[in-house]
């Protein structure tokens, strides 16, 4: 990081060297990075811009419209930022973009938002599996799951309907309150100290 100090950094060359010291050094900076999640997030979305890959709309239209969506049929912010951010992951995890995006959710939303994000991939081909000489009824392997149905409204109503370019999408911008506010609290991380309740 730009500015840092010796003073700034821990000492250790393998963590069996570690310090309580080096580690306060360490946890010191952690919280004002993890802080700016929203902000490399935002960043990654707007590499989606103008990345059409053959679709009607780009990918971060794409993103928006699916979000859009999901607000505007009543969703809570939780649901919505799941929605914006399901393909974030189809820059860097080309084969596999759901799991990415399934991680980046999963300390800040429920277990079946996580899921739906983890599995909407195979839900989603549904609709084109079979064009490409694939098993449409791939997600079958996942009927009786407590989610199944969740992830199939999920796909039917907001991901696969989300290529319309005349659908009057919200920006980035609208969203952006939204993802700050989920990504501000985690609540499942093995970084964060659980509370004891009585």
């Amino acid at each position: 990081m730009a500015g840092d100090t010796h003073a700034d950094r821990a000492r250790f060359a393998a963590m069996t060297e570690g310090t309580r010291e080096d580690w306060a050094i360490i946890a010191g900076h952690f919280m004002p990075f993890a802080g700016k999640l929203a902000d490399r997030l935002i960043a990654h979305l707007t590499l989606l811009d103008g990345d059409y890959g053959g679709f009607p709309v780009d990918r971060l239209q794409h993103s928006l419209q699916t979000a859009t969506r999901a607000h505007r049929d009543g969703r809570d912010e939780d649901y919505i930022v799941m929605a914006l951010l399901h393909d974030i992951g189809d820059t860097l995890c080309s084969y596999n973009h759901p799991d990415m995006a399934a991680a980046i959710l999963k300390p800040f939303v429920s277990e079946e938002l996580h899921w739906i994000c983890a599995q909407h991939g195979v839900f989603q081909g549904y609709y084109f599996f079979h064009h490409l000489g694939l098993d449409r009824d791939m997600r079958e392997h996942f009927r009786g799951h407590p989610h199944f149905e969740a992830c199939a409204e999920f796909c039917e109503k907001y991901d696969q309907a989300a290529f319309d370019p005349a659908y009057d999408t919200a920006p980035l911008s609208f969203f952006e309150p939204m993802l700050r506010r989920v990504t501000a609290a985690p609540k499942n991380s093995m970084y964060v100290k659980k509370t004891e309740t009585a």
